[in-house]
């Protein structure tokens, strides 16, 4: 795949789409996702970054799907991270909740949690995110979601609560419908050359984590979603890791605030690092679970969010990292934790292995 190293980063582009429109709010949840899968509304920007958009949306249901494409690889070649199933679950887990709130009815989400059965790479062509309602108090609702590849396999299953709030009022609806803009190039996510690299396979077989980081910092190596989004590291230590990301415009989807997935990127991102700062040259580790609890909405002003993650247990085939997410006058705007597992052999073999067909039993 062709790469290009000197195009100025997308996410400084001006945003496509639009978000926020507060009129929406006077239909029923589930009236505002049908018709978003019906294509009446002007998909948001996070629709135009990355092609992720909701396809089908019931009472107590919705699916999202999401296209791998190169532009999501980080420092790996082919393998696509833990946090980038998350980004795509957010989708469906929220908006599943939102199907059964009134008008006026609108949600936040309070927690996001992942389980990872099996690594995604860039050969997993369209994801998947099926949603369904758990239940539904009065004030606090519980969802859960099921991600697959484009074969159908399990590649992580998640769950998420939301509080549920009601709007004072909302403006009329604009029926007049304006048609979707039209743009001279391509979204972002379907532009080639694709912008920066992982770090190649061979140079992975004789550098640390540490010092693949420590490259990435000094820019020495510039992964794709890098370019795409501004997510980057800015400090290493052992068992220490920080990442920032600018909360940009890109970064929303209908809602006012920025989209809660891109959050968890974040946080994962900050949290592998930490565990990635203590692996050896031909060693790898892969990631099992991820929790992310929710503290305040972020204002999509492209202030610089940043995530401080640090290891806090690691044996011989576990490692635990815990993160807190600030937002860019220091307020706290998420806490964070994950595990994974250490793995004594290169990543070669895991991103070769990843879309192998269990074997059948007996």
């Amino acid at each position: 795949m062709a790469t290009d190293t000197t195009t100025p980063p997308i996410w400084e582009e001006p945003v496509r789409g639009t978000f926020g429109d507060p009129s929406s709010l006077r239909l029923t949840g589930v009236e505002r996702m049908r018709a978003t899968v019906r294509g009446e509304s002007v998909p948001p920007p996070i629709y135009h970054l990355t092609g992720l958009i909701p396809t089908e949306a019931g009472y107590g249901s919705s699916t999202f799907a999401m296209p791998v494409t190169p532009w999501l690889q980080t420092t790996v070649p082919g393998l696509i991270t833990g946090g980038i199933l998350a980004f795509l679950a957010d989708g469906p887990l929220g908006t599943a909740i939102m199907t059964v709130l009134p008008p006026l009815g609108y949600m936040t989400t309070s927690d996001l949690s992942m389980s990872f059965l099996r690594p995604g790479t860039i050969e997993s062509g369209n994801l998947v995110g099926r949603a369904r309602l758990i239940h539904a108090g009065r004030s606090v609702a519980l969802s859960e979601v099921s991600i697959e590849d484009s074969a159908g396999r399990h590649l992580a299953h998640g769950t998420s609560r939301g509080f549920l709030l009601t709007a004072p009022g909302a403006p009329e609806l604009d029926s007049s419908n304006g048609g979707r803009p039209t743009y001279e190039t391509p979204d972002p996510y379907l532009r080639r050359p694709i912008a920066g690299a992982p770090i190649p396979l061979e140079t992975w077989r004789r550098i640390t984590g540490l010092e693949a980081l420590r490259g990435c910092i000094a820019r020495e190596f510039a992964p794709p979603i890098y370019h795409l989004t501004g997510l980057r590291p800015t400090e290493v230590a052992e068992g220490e890791c920080t990442f920032v990301l600018p909360a940009s415009q890109w970064l929303c989807s209908p809602s006012p605030v920025l989209y809660g997935g891109a959050i968890a990127l974040l946080a994962d991102a900050a949290l592998s690092g930490a565990v990635l700062t203590t692996v050896s040259a031909g060693s790898s580790f892969a990631p099992l679970d991820l929790k992310v609890n929710y503290l305040r909405p972020v204002t999509p002003d492209g202030s610089v969010m940043t995530a401080r993650a640090k290891l806090v247990h690691r044996g011989r085939s576990m490692a635990v990292a815990t993160a807190e997410l600030f937002n860019e006058d220091g307020k706290k705007i998420a806490l964070a934790s994950s595990s994974s597992m250490l793995l004594a052999r290169p990543w070669s073999e895991i991103a070769s292995t990843a879309d192998r067909e269990a074997p059948e039993p007996g």
